[in-house]
Protein backbone atom coordinates (compact mmCIF):
# COMPACT_ATOMS: atom_id res chain seq x y z
CA UNK A 1 0.00 0.00 0.00
CA UNK A 2 1.38 3.38 -1.11
CA UNK A 3 1.54 6.25 1.09
CA UNK A 4 2.54 9.57 1.29
CA UNK A 5 4.63 11.02 4.46
CA UNK A 6 4.94 14.89 4.76
CA UNK A 7 8.26 16.60 5.73
CA UNK A 8 6.89 18.16 8.76
CA UNK A 9 9.20 17.24 11.55
CA UNK A 10 10.34 18.35 14.72
CA UNK A 11 13.72 17.89 17.02
CA UNK A 12 13.19 14.99 19.26
CA UNK A 13 15.73 15.50 22.13
CA UNK A 14 17.20 18.33 23.04
CA UNK A 15 21.21 17.96 24.30
CA UNK A 16 23.75 19.88 25.47
CA UNK A 17 26.50 17.79 23.52
CA UNK A 18 26.67 18.57 20.54
CA UNK A 19 26.23 16.06 16.97
CA UNK A 20 29.32 14.93 16.05
CA UNK A 21 30.03 15.62 12.37
CA UNK A 22 33.02 14.03 10.81
CA UNK A 23 34.18 15.66 7.29
CA UNK A 24 36.81 13.15 5.52
CA UNK A 25 38.04 15.53 2.70
CA UNK A 26 39.42 18.33 6.01
CA UNK A 27 42.07 15.90 6.12
CA UNK A 28 44.51 13.95 3.19
CA UNK A 29 43.55 10.20 2.57
CA UNK A 30 43.00 8.16 -0.23
CA UNK A 31 39.03 8.87 -0.34
CA UNK A 32 39.47 12.11 -2.04
CA UNK A 33 41.01 10.75 -4.97
CA UNK A 34 37.80 8.56 -5.13
CA UNK A 35 35.61 11.27 -5.31
CA UNK A 36 37.72 13.26 -7.26
CA UNK A 37 36.75 10.28 -9.59
CA UNK A 38 33.24 10.51 -8.90
CA UNK A 39 32.56 14.00 -9.48
CA UNK A 40 34.56 13.44 -13.26
CA UNK A 41 31.83 13.98 -15.82
CA UNK A 42 34.00 11.95 -18.61
CA UNK A 43 34.72 8.99 -15.21
CA UNK A 44 31.29 9.13 -14.64
CA UNK A 45 30.18 7.61 -18.03
CA UNK A 46 31.64 4.11 -16.90
CA UNK A 47 28.68 3.43 -14.23
CA UNK A 48 30.47 0.59 -12.94
CA UNK A 49 34.05 2.42 -11.34
CA UNK A 50 31.13 4.88 -10.35
CA UNK A 51 29.72 2.56 -8.43
CA UNK A 52 32.66 0.62 -6.84
CA UNK A 53 33.78 4.49 -5.87
CA UNK A 54 30.65 4.93 -3.82
CA UNK A 55 31.57 0.96 -2.19
CA UNK A 56 34.95 2.12 -1.65
CA UNK A 57 34.40 5.19 0.41
CA UNK A 58 31.80 2.60 2.39
CA UNK A 59 33.89 0.45 3.08
CA UNK A 60 36.19 3.14 4.64
CA UNK A 61 33.81 4.92 6.35
CA UNK A 62 32.82 1.66 8.24
CA UNK A 63 36.53 0.65 9.15
CA UNK A 64 36.09 4.26 10.65
CA UNK A 65 33.24 3.62 12.42
CA UNK A 66 34.05 0.16 13.93
CA UNK A 67 36.65 2.43 15.94
CA UNK A 68 33.64 3.84 17.87
CA UNK A 69 32.33 0.33 18.73
CA UNK A 70 32.73 -1.42 21.98
CA UNK A 71 34.92 -4.55 22.17
CA UNK A 72 35.54 -7.36 24.30
CA UNK A 73 38.25 -9.98 24.74
CA UNK A 74 37.59 -13.23 23.50
CA UNK A 75 39.68 -16.48 23.65
CA UNK A 76 39.69 -17.71 19.84
CA UNK A 77 41.07 -21.26 19.41
CA UNK A 78 44.12 -21.54 16.73
CA UNK A 79 45.57 -25.05 15.42
CA UNK A 80 48.59 -23.98 17.55
CA UNK A 81 47.27 -22.50 20.98
CA UNK A 82 45.07 -19.91 22.09
CA UNK A 83 44.62 -16.41 20.95
CA UNK A 84 43.38 -13.19 23.13
CA UNK A 85 41.45 -10.96 20.54
CA UNK A 86 39.44 -7.81 21.35
CA UNK A 87 35.88 -8.11 19.10
CA UNK A 88 33.09 -5.56 19.02
CA UNK A 89 29.87 -6.18 20.86
CA UNK A 90 27.70 -4.30 19.25
CA UNK A 91 24.89 -4.83 17.21
CA UNK A 92 24.70 -3.71 14.22
CA UNK A 93 21.71 -2.91 11.50
CA UNK A 94 22.88 -1.24 8.22
CA UNK A 95 20.35 0.48 7.18
CA UNK A 96 20.14 2.02 3.16
CA UNK A 97 17.53 4.10 1.12
CA UNK A 98 16.31 2.40 -2.53
CA UNK A 99 18.01 2.99 -5.02
CA UNK A 100 21.23 5.17 -4.82
CA UNK A 101 21.91 3.74 -1.48
CA UNK A 102 22.37 -0.26 -2.54
CA UNK A 103 25.91 0.31 -3.53
CA UNK A 104 26.94 2.18 -0.50
CA UNK A 105 25.15 0.14 1.85
CA UNK A 106 27.84 -2.84 -0.15
CA UNK A 107 30.62 -1.09 1.29
CA UNK A 108 29.42 -1.06 4.72
CA UNK A 109 28.10 -4.84 4.71
CA UNK A 110 31.92 -6.04 3.54
CA UNK A 111 33.34 -4.31 6.44
CA UNK A 112 30.11 -5.77 9.01
CA UNK A 113 29.38 -8.87 7.34
CA UNK A 114 27.36 -10.28 10.34
CA UNK A 115 25.32 -7.27 10.84
CA UNK A 116 21.64 -7.11 10.22
CA UNK A 117 20.32 -5.06 7.08
CA UNK A 118 17.11 -3.00 6.72
CA UNK A 119 15.83 -1.26 3.39
CA UNK A 120 13.59 1.26 2.78
CA UNK A 121 12.02 3.21 -0.53
CA UNK A 122 12.27 7.20 -0.41
CA UNK A 123 12.62 9.47 -3.79
CA UNK A 124 12.19 12.95 -4.85
CA UNK A 125 8.31 13.69 -6.30
CA UNK A 126 8.37 17.06 -7.39
CA UNK A 127 5.43 19.12 -6.78
CA UNK A 128 5.42 21.24 -9.66
CA UNK A 129 6.33 21.70 -13.29
CA UNK A 130 9.28 24.37 -12.92
CA UNK A 131 10.61 21.05 -10.36
CA UNK A 132 11.01 23.96 -7.32
CA UNK A 133 8.73 22.25 -4.73
CA UNK A 134 10.18 18.38 -4.05
CA UNK A 135 8.17 16.25 -1.62
CA UNK A 136 9.52 12.51 -0.51
CA UNK A 137 7.54 9.62 -1.33
CA UNK A 138 8.20 6.63 0.89
CA UNK A 139 6.66 3.12 -0.32
CA UNK A 140 8.46 -0.07 0.94
CA UNK A 141 10.17 -0.80 4.19
CA UNK A 142 12.09 -4.32 5.31
CA UNK A 143 14.22 -4.42 8.59
CA UNK A 144 15.01 -6.17 11.91
CA UNK A 145 14.26 -4.97 15.05
CA UNK A 146 16.90 -2.41 16.02
CA UNK A 147 16.24 -1.66 19.65
CA UNK A 148 19.08 -1.33 21.36
CA UNK A 149 21.38 -1.39 18.37
CA UNK A 150 23.38 0.31 16.80
CA UNK A 151 21.89 1.72 13.33
CA UNK A 152 23.88 2.69 10.19
CA UNK A 153 21.60 4.77 7.65
CA UNK A 154 24.13 4.96 4.28
CA UNK A 155 22.84 6.89 1.54
CA UNK A 156 25.14 8.50 -1.12
CA UNK A 157 23.59 12.34 -1.05
CA UNK A 158 22.31 14.12 2.05
CA UNK A 159 21.36 17.28 0.42
CA UNK A 160 18.06 18.76 1.93
CA UNK A 161 17.96 15.79 4.59
CA UNK A 162 14.43 14.68 4.14
CA UNK A 163 14.87 11.28 2.63
CA UNK A 164 17.28 10.33 5.91
CA UNK A 165 14.62 11.92 7.77
CA UNK A 166 11.16 9.84 6.67
CA UNK A 167 13.43 6.92 5.81
CA UNK A 168 15.17 7.25 10.07
CA UNK A 169 11.38 7.97 11.25
CA UNK A 170 10.34 4.43 9.02
CA UNK A 171 12.78 2.36 11.13
CA UNK A 172 11.91 3.74 14.37
CA UNK A 173 8.57 1.70 14.13
CA UNK A 174 10.77 -1.15 14.23
CA UNK A 175 12.52 -0.14 17.60
CA UNK A 176 14.93 2.57 19.42
CA UNK A 177 18.67 2.17 18.70
CA UNK A 178 21.31 3.47 20.84
CA UNK A 179 23.43 4.90 18.71
CA UNK A 180 22.80 5.96 15.02
CA UNK A 181 25.34 7.01 12.53
CA UNK A 182 24.09 9.22 9.42
CA UNK A 183 26.33 8.08 6.91
CA UNK A 184 26.86 10.12 3.42
CA UNK A 185 29.57 10.86 0.03
CA UNK A 186 28.27 14.62 0.11
CA UNK A 187 26.86 16.55 2.49
CA UNK A 188 24.89 19.93 2.33
CA UNK A 189 25.23 22.65 4.98
CA UNK A 190 21.20 22.51 4.94
CA UNK A 191 21.21 18.79 4.93
CA UNK A 192 23.33 18.51 8.17
CA UNK A 193 21.33 21.18 9.85
CA UNK A 194 18.03 19.45 9.15
CA UNK A 195 19.76 16.21 10.53
CA UNK A 196 21.10 17.91 14.12
CA UNK A 197 16.99 19.28 14.05
CA UNK A 198 15.22 15.67 13.55
CA UNK A 199 17.73 13.29 14.76
CA UNK A 200 18.84 12.94 18.32
CA UNK A 201 21.67 14.55 18.94
CA UNK A 202 23.10 13.17 21.77
CA UNK A 203 23.26 9.75 19.79
CA UNK A 204 23.60 10.60 16.53
CA UNK A 205 27.17 10.89 14.35
CA UNK A 206 27.28 12.52 10.87
CA UNK A 207 30.09 10.89 8.49
CA UNK A 208 30.82 12.29 5.24
CA UNK A 209 33.52 12.38 2.58
CA UNK A 210 32.93 16.30 1.93
CA UNK A 211 30.37 18.80 2.52
CA UNK A 212 29.46 21.18 -0.45
CA UNK A 213 28.68 24.79 -0.74
CA UNK A 214 24.67 24.39 -0.87
CA UNK A 215 22.06 23.27 -3.74
CA UNK A 216 20.51 24.57 -6.79
CA UNK A 217 16.86 25.66 -7.13
CA UNK A 218 16.19 21.84 -7.79
CA UNK A 219 17.49 20.92 -4.24
CA UNK A 220 20.65 18.95 -6.03
CA UNK A 221 23.95 19.92 -3.90
CA UNK A 222 26.09 21.88 -6.05
CA UNK A 223 29.18 21.11 -7.32
CA UNK A 224 28.05 17.41 -6.10
CA UNK A 225 28.72 15.02 -8.85
CA UNK A 226 24.49 14.96 -9.96
CA UNK A 227 22.21 12.32 -9.46
CA UNK A 228 23.68 9.21 -7.72
CA UNK A 229 21.15 6.76 -8.25
CA UNK A 230 21.40 7.78 -12.14
CA UNK A 231 24.82 7.55 -12.19
CA UNK A 232 24.63 4.02 -10.56
CA UNK A 233 22.20 2.28 -12.91
CA UNK A 234 21.10 4.45 -15.18
CA UNK A 235 18.20 7.21 -16.13
CA UNK A 236 14.65 6.30 -14.53
CA UNK A 237 11.75 7.76 -16.48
Amino acid sequence: MQKKIELNTFAKINSKQPMKIVNFSEKNSIINQYLAEMRDVDYQNNRLLFRNNIMRIGEFEAFEISKTLHYEAKDITTPLGISRVNVPTDKIVLATIFRAGLPFHNGFLNIFDHAGNAFVSAYREYKDAEHHEVGIHIEYLATPNIDGKTLIIADPMLATGGSMELGFKAFLTKGTPKQIHVCCVIASPEGIDHIKKTFPEDKTTIWCAAIDPGMNEHKYIVPGFGDAGDLCYGEKL
